[in-house]
This record gives structure tokens, C-alpha cells and sequence, in this order.
């Protein structure tokens, strides 16, 4: 008797109309965001496409485009064009999409036209974690990665070659400008005077086109510097007025002279960079995304188009709580506006904030931002004894050797060993598990709403994890052999089990 086989031709007519819900298995991802998509307020999505007329072809519907998206950046399909041919090749988009496929035009226009929209979802969707108590604010660590551009850094100039890619195009402009008078003036004298012309020489246009955007280019780089030295200088001011006026306080509240010393020197620096800065900027300008900046990417020893993607996490469950992004190269200056953001995010305190050794800052330490907090950032790239001698660009005042004797104790130590533990794992799963290296969009306003797509759908599938848990795996009895356990032998000599 020969083998049976189901039936598999593709010619076969289906007799029933297929469900889209017999597509997936029960608890996939993908039911995951339908499912919750019940649970988001979608409303700011449904304004914009709101007209009065109600002329025009029929719009795909704001909650579909939604969980592609949202799925999309979940499982780490960030290109509209893998949206888009997902939609036919990929089970669980079709599912989401209810078996329509709008074009990537299309879903990139949805995705840029309600990117406010979008990254308003990572506020919901952390509201949703807390509620099923995945946040507890009793830890939270803080981090900042470099997320590449959608740039080269091929296409960014330094301020000195703009100067002398202007003066080029100046001469070029010049020469093309005396070349077409002269021309002018032979036509003249040969056909006589005419009408003058209403188009502008191909040529010319394109050059005068480059010599404007390199005026542009570096017309930003020297406001910038010079807005830094304003700072700089509106600040040592208040420091000044602020020092005068507590000449007749009480000498415990005062810091130490040495600190006073430090400090002063520290601003006297910066104001004589600041100066030198604003004289010959130093940053360079990238013509395809103004907006990035060249950033020294630890992780690939290499300078990298990017920018300085901050997160701070949660330890119960590494859901982030505070997702921003800036352009500065370093963390210095972001422990305070992230703890800020953490608190309106969540509408609470933590109870600890762990940073590394980029966030120290004793001015922000000191913040009243921080007031009821206990910061742990360490001083140093490595741990040092309180009492060890210290190399001489290591932080010595009073508030590195309190971080020190702090860092050094029992409690310290735990609390702080806690903060590879937490941000770093999250930060592996957007960049390692979802592959998500760079951004698709350009300019800092349109990042940030991505970088908060990103955590949003990060939080999502903390959520799904935490709702459709995978079932645990059955231990194999001791002494039988199963599918899943070791080989295991029996010994006639020993009495005891081989593995």
C-alpha cells in the first residue's frame, strides 16, 4: 500500500473565505499589537485626516498603519520598502495590515506626517508597563549610545576647508560673471542691444547655488560658536554676583579653597576655548544632516556621523522611562535633563540613579533636581579606594570623595553594580536583537520622534513578555533520557549517574 500525502496544489479553490485570525498561532507578537492597539489613544492620528469636503481616494485607515509600524520596529523592519513587500511576504504584516499593501511612499509619508503622533505612544506605552507593574522606580540607570545618522561623515567639512571652498567658489562665480559680461557686450556690439535675459546660465546658477550653501554652512558654525562663548560668559557672570553675595555666609556651607581654586581655573579654560572657538570653529558640518555630529563611537574605536541616543531604565524589568536625544559628543550635561524627564515621565522619584563615569559633573550632583535621590556616577573609569593615589586629571574635590567612600561600601557597590546589569541589556536588544544601528530620518526634531518610536516598541515588547510569558521548560527526571536532556549512562561499579 503506497503513502497517503495531504493535498498541497496550488489550484485548489477554497470553499470557505479564509479568516486572517487562523494566520497566526495564539500568542504571537503580532495579535500582541493588534490587541493592544485597543488600549492607545489613536485619536491625534485621526485629526490631521479629518476634511470637510470628504473628497479624494479613500485613505488606509491610521490604525492599520499604526501596527505595521509599530510591529515594524518591534522585530526591527525599519525601511518603508521592507514594510511595504513584508505586506506579501511576511504572515504576520499581512495579518496586521488586513491583507491591504499601501506602497512605501505611502507609509513613510504616515510615518513623517504623524511622527509627533507616533513618538507620543512611548508615554502610553509606559504607562501601560506601570500599570502592570513593570516599573518600580527603585533603581534606574542611565545611558547615552551613538545611533548612527542617515549621513557619512565623507560628506562633513571643517570650518578651515569651508573658507577655502568659499574663496574657490567666489572665484569661480567671479570668472563665470565676467565671462557672460563679456559675452553680452560682443553679442551687443554685433547684434545690438537687446532684451536681457531672464534665465541664468546653468553653470552659473549651480555655482552660485554651492557658494550660498557654503555661506550658510559656515555662517551656522561661527553663530554657534559664538552663542557657546555668550553662555559661557553669562554664566562665569552669575558665579561672580552669586560669590559676592555670599561673602557673609558661614564658612561650613562654603566649598574648600582648593575647590574654589579648581573651579575658577576650570571656567577660565573653558572661556579661553570658548574664545578660540568662536574666532575658528572646530566642529565640522555635514551637508546631508546639518543637524548630526561627528561622535568618537567607543564600542568601534572609530569617529562615527551620528547622534548621543539617551535612556534611562528601570532594574525591575528594563523598561525605559526616559528616552531623548542630543547632539552633544559627551554625557556630561545630560544626568539632570534626564532625570527631569524621568520624573514627568513616570510622575515620581527614583529611589537610586546610576550613571557611569561620562555623567559626572559636580554642578549637576548638586542640583536641585537631584534633591531626595541617591546618585551613584562614578568619578573614574576604574574603581578606586577612597584613600589611592588618584592620576592628576582624576576629580579630587569633596564631592568625588564622598562618590568614592559611597561607591566603595557594601550597599554602594551593590546598588551601582546593578547599572551594567540594566541599560546596557537594553541597549543590546535595540541594536543587537532588533539590528536597529541608525536612523532613518534626518534632523533632530524628526530623531527624536523615531528614537521614541524605538524605546516605545521596546517597552511594548516588555509588555508582550510580561502578558504571554513563554512556557517554562519541563525538567527531564533524573536518570531517564528525553529529547531535551544529556546523554546519561548508568555505572555497574559506581552507583551513581554519568552525564
Amino acid at each position: 500500500m503506497s503513502k497517503r500525502f495531504r493535498d498541497s496544489t496550488l489550484d485548489q479553490l477554497l470553499l470557505l473565505p479564509p479568516s486572517l485570525h487562523d494566520w497566526l498561532p495564539k500568542n504571537h507578537l503580532a495579535r500582541f499589537i493588534a490587541v493592544v492597539m485597543k488600549e492607545l489613544d489613536l485619536s491625534a492620528f485621526y485629526v490631521e485626516h479629518e476634511r470637510k469636503d470628504g473628497r479624494g481616494l479613500a485613505a488606509y485607515d491610521p490604525l492599520m498603519m499604526t501596527r505595521l509600524l509599530l510591529y515594524g520596529y518591534a522585530v526591527g523592519v525599519t525601511s518603508s520598502r521592507r514594510i511595504e513587500r513584508a505586506t506579501y511576504d511576511d504572515v504576520a504584516f499581512r495579518y496586521l495590515a488586513a491583507d491591504q499593501h499601501p506602497d512605501h511612499a505611502t507609509i513613510a509619508a504616515f510615518r513623517e506626517q504623524h511622527l509627533k503622533a507616533l513618538a507620543a505612544l512611548f508615554q502610553q506605552a509606559l504607562l501601560l508597563c506601570q500599570q502592570a507593574g513593570l516599573v518600580k522606580l527603585g533603581n534606574v540607570a542611565i545611558d547615552g549610545t551613538k545611533i548612527l545618522a542617515n549621513a557619512s561623515t565623507r560628506r562633513s567639512v571643517p570650518y578651515q576647508k569651508l573658507k577655502d571652498r568659499e574663496k574657490h567658489w567666489e572665484k569661480v562665480v567671479a570668472d563665470l560673471l565676467a565671462a557672460a559680461e563679456q559675452t553680452d557686450s560682443q553679442e551687443d556690439r554685433r547684434y545690438g542691444k537687446g532684451q536681457p535675459a531672464d534665465s541664468v546660465p546653468p553653470e552659473l546658477a549651480d555655482a552660485q547655488s554651492r557658494l550660498e550653501k557654503i555661506r550658510q554652512a559656515k555662517a551656522e558654525l561661527e553663530r554657534e560658536a559664538k552663542e557657546h562663548l555668550e553662555d559661557l560668559e553669562r554664566i562665569a557672570q552669575e558665579q561672580r554676583q552669586a560669590r559676592a553675595s555670599q561673602d557673609g555666609a558661614a564658612e561650613s556651607e562654603e566649598p574648600s579653597a582648593a575647590d574654589k581654586t579648581r573651579r575658577r581655573d576650570n571656567a577660565k579654560k573653558q572661556l579661553k576655548r570658548a574664545r578660540r572657538n568662536a574666532e575658528s570653529p572646530r566642529r565640522q558640518h555635514n551637508f546631508v544632516d546639518p543637524d548630526s555630529r561627528v561622535m568618537l563611537d567607543t564600542a568601534r574605536k572609530c569617529y562615527v556621523q551620528a547622534y548621543n541616543a539617551q535612556a534611562a531604565a528601570d532594574s525591575h524589568a528594563q523598561v525605559i522611562v526616559a528616552a531623548e536625544v542630543t547632539q552633544q559628543v559627551n554625557d556630561k550635561q545630560q544626568l539632570v535633563p534626564m532625570t527631569k524627564a524621568v520624573q514627568k515621565n513616570t510622575g515620581g522619584n527614583p529611589d537610586v540613579v546610576t550613571a557611569d563615569c561620562g555623567y559626572w559633573d559636580t554642578d549637576s550632583l548638586q542640583n536641585d533636581v537631584m534633591r531626595g535621590i541617591k546618585v551613584l556616577v562614578a568619578p573614574d573609569s576604574q574603581p578606586q579606594a577612597p584613600d589611592a593615589i588618584l592620576p592628576g586629571n582624576a576629580p579630587n574635590n569633596a564631592a568625588a570623595k564622598r562618590m568614592r567612600k559611597v561607591l566603595s561600601s557594601d550597599s554602594g557597590r551593590a546598588q551601582y553594580r546593578l547599572r551594567k546589569a540594566v541599560i546596557e541589556p537594553v541597549f543590546g536588544q535595540i541594536k543587537e536583537a532588533r539590528r536597529i544601528r541608525r536612523f532613518g530620518l534626518r534632523g533632530l526634531e524628526q530623531v527624536d520622534g523615531e528614537w521614541k518610536l524605538i524605546c516605545c516598541t521596546h517597552n511594548l515588547l516588555k509588555l508582550y513578555r510580561h502578558r504571554y510569558p513563554p512556557p517554562k521548560p519541563k525538567r527531564a527526571k533524573r536518570g531517564l533520557r528525553t529529547a531535551r536532556s544529556p546523554k546519561v549512562g548508568f555505572c555497574r561499579h559506581r552507583r551513581f549517574l554519568r552525564h
